[in-house]
């Protein structure tokens, strides 16, 4: 409804003549101004959130052109700070470890697009734009923590082991808080099997690499020896 109220101000505008005579809004005023608004949103208009949307999608499928259209459309509109905000989203939602330095990257574009103001603006933000449509993709961390997150939503927690609890006053040992605790950093490696999960999910898995990229790659081939380890003291 806004879109139309808005459209109709423009036609109303448009048909405006120097003399005193009432302003006449043909058919075809109606339908060149409704195409404008329809092109070329208004930040405050109804299809904000639209562009938004698309814009988004179109970086996570990776469509390099898609998202330059949906970003000029952003830019028309004036809407640096929704920009700005999506993009570093993108950066850590969509991008994620795949490539974790296109987040820092990402940062610097939009603080340097902040700082110039339009039109200038658009250089740094069409690089970051095309860098993040082309990088690896990997969802993997946010959906890791959102399963971490339904599991405490829905009562999967349980005590904190004992030899993980606070043990740094005077009697924390008669409780039997931090007793066989194993620092890591005096082992080989700087690491050492001991159980860190509560009892109830001790055997929780809720990080699922992706190999998109090299960087998750490193760390999935950790991830996977550290499990196995873990596995292997289970059975033991």
């Amino acid at each position: 409804m806004r879109s139309a109220y808005n459209a109709l101000e423009l036609a109303v505008l448009s048909s405006f003549t120097t003399d005193d005579q009432a302003a006449e809004i043909t058919l075809e005023i109606a339908e060149e101004c409704l195409q404008k608004k329809s092109f070329v949103h208004d930040k405050g208009g109804d299809a904000h959130y639209d562009v938004l949307s698309a814009f988004q999608k179109s970086v996570r499928g990776s469509d390099v052109n898609a998202a330059l259209h949906y970003l000029a459309r952003l830019i028309e509109a004036g809407d640096l700070q929704s920009i700005g905000r999506r993009l570093l989203i993108m950066a850590y939602e969509d991008i994620g470890l795949a490539s974790p330095q296109a987040g820092p990257r990402t940062l610097a574009a939009i603080e340097s697009a902040e700082r110039v103001g339009f039109p200038e603006a658009r250089i740094p933000l069409a690089n970051a734009v095309i860098e993040l449509c082309l990088s690896p993709k990997s969802n993997s961390a946010y959906k890791a923590l959102d399963a971490a997150l339904h599991d405490l939503r829905n009562g999967q927690t349980g005590d904190i082991p004992s030899h993980l609890k606070d043990s740094h006053y005077k009697g924390a040992e008669s409780l039997g808080r931090g007793i066989g605790y194993l620092y890591p950093h005096d082992h080989p490696n700087g690491w050492i099997r001991q159980q860190y999960l509560p009892d109830k999910i001790k055997n929780k898995q809720y990080y699922k690499p992706k190999t998109t990229g090299k960087f998750e790659q490193a760390l999935s081939t950790v991830y996977e020896r550290l499990q196995t380890s873990n596995k292997t003291k289970n059975k033991g």
